[in-house]
């Protein structure tokens, strides 16, 4: 892998500063308020352009190891304050992070390389993910920003919610809770010019129909799920909440590094042996993983902190995801989605790796040095089988904007 130009990604007190410039810069038009607390007292802020009834939201952070939607979030949000037509009969509203202590313990806004990104790695457990905990909390147990941001919709009522997200080697994509005609185009051609692949076989969006290459949408609420021994559904998620209202969302995916080997669409000469050989390698990484924390566990005894708790449940659902693999290929595997749960089936035990790494570093504890091993040859690995290319920080940025402002113009002709 190449070395990296100098880049870096905002911080959450950087977004609050650079939005409470905006609103000082354009009083009137542009308000910044906070509409919540995190579990830590972290604030939530909401930037919102515009007076319009007829609304978009835009989150960013979600996922506090996807940093690139700070940056979008504050780039469509110049572009809407600088360009009238963007805000004519709409106003725009911008969550600036969804979960800013989950951002908190993410540490790498520069990463170097797969290996570097990893070494910061945070992304909480399922139930402390902001937008998944509806899926598998009940109602009086979710989270504060949660509430926060289903209270954002309940009060905004948007058409259009955005959500932007991001994978660390892959391609982009988007999924849709409601199909958006006209969105694949735009989509595409954005992603052509700016030399990032399309990912037309991602395994989140695994028997979901396709609207355009790369565009899924989801199934309607009641459907089988892709798989069905992972505990979150997304359509139980916030993504959901909007469809009360009359809106729908879009969640848009951009890649940190690239790959060309996630966009081709033609079907794989033998994906049943080829998934099994996957799960297989899955289950066998999980087990080296669990072998450390075995270890560590008496040493560990109390410790009960975020980046324990995450990696401990992303352990718990390898072997029913490997399992779901084995027994359910979708019909018609292409050679993208086999790349996908190749990318998705090493992503897991790296990911876990390096949060016990960070735990067991913490406690000074013998095991480290194991983990350590395992999380340099698995990122070097990763990067080298995807043959990793870097996407410029101000491509990963252009793209997600662009889309999320064709998304907004095509959905809005679909609600006029």
């Amino acid at each position: 892998m190449s070395p990296l130009p100098e880049l870096r990604y905002l911080s959450v007190p950087e977004l609050e500063s650079s939005a409470a410039a905006l609103a000082a810069r354009w009083p009137g038009l542009c308000a910044l308020d906070q509409v919540g607390s995190s579990r830590a007292g972290r604030p939530l802020h909401l930037l919102s352009v515009g007076h319009a009834r007829r609304a978009v939201l835009v989150v960013a952070g979600a996922h506090a190891n996807e940093p690139t939607g700070g940056s979008t979030l504050l780039s469509v949000a110049r572009r809407v304050l600088e360009e009238p037509r963007l805000r004519a009969g709409t106003s725009w509203h911008f969550l600036l992070c969804a979960d800013p202590d989950g951002a908190s313990l993410h540490v790498t806004p520069a990463p170097r390389s797969l290996l570097d990104y990893h070494l910061g790695f945070f992304r909480p457990a399922g139930a402390e993910q902001p937008e998944w905990s509806p899926s598998v909390l009940p109602p009086d147990r979710l989270p504060p920003e949660t509430r926060a941001l289903t209270g954002v919709i309940d009060a905004l009522r948007p058409y259009l919610q955005v959500t932007l997200h991001g994978t660390d080697l892959g391609g982009s994509w988007v999924q849709l809770t409601r199909d958006v005609p006209g969105l694949a185009e735009p989509f595409a051609k954005s992603a052509a010019e700016l030399h990032i692949p399309v990912e037309t076989g991602a395994s989140d969006a695994a028997g979901w129909r396709a609207s355009g290459p790369g565009v899924r949408v989801m199934p309607e609420p009641g459907s089988d799920p892709a798989y069905p021994s992972l505990p979150d559904d997304a359509r139980l998620s916030t993504w959901y909440h909007a469809h009360r209202y009359g809106g729908l969302t879009a969640v848009v995916e951009v890649p940190m590094w690239a790959s060309d080997l996630v966009d081709d669409p033609a079907p794989h000469p033998a994906p049943v042996a080829a998934i099994g050989r996957l799960a297989h390698r899955l289950l066998r990484d999980a087990r080296e993983v669990e072998l450390v924390l075995a270890d560590a566990l008496p040493r560990l005894e109390g410790l009960d902190g975020p980046l324990l708790r995450a990696a401990t449940w992303v352990l718990s659902l390898m072997p029913g995801l490997a399992s779901d693999w084995i027994r359910l290929p979708p019909a018609d595997t292409t050679r993208a989605y086999v790349g996908s749960v190749d990318a998705f089936g090493r992503r897991l035990p790296l990911r876990t790796a390096a949060m016990l790494l960070r735990v067991l570093r913490d406690a000074g504890d013998p095991a480290a040095p194991r983990l350590e091993r395992l999380v340099e040859t698995w990122s070097e690995a990763f990067a080298e089988r995807f043959q990793a290319r870097w996407v410029p920080l101000e491509h990963q940025v252009e793209h997600q904007s662009r889309t999320v402002l064709a998304t907004a113009l095509h959905a809005r002709e679909q609600a006029a």
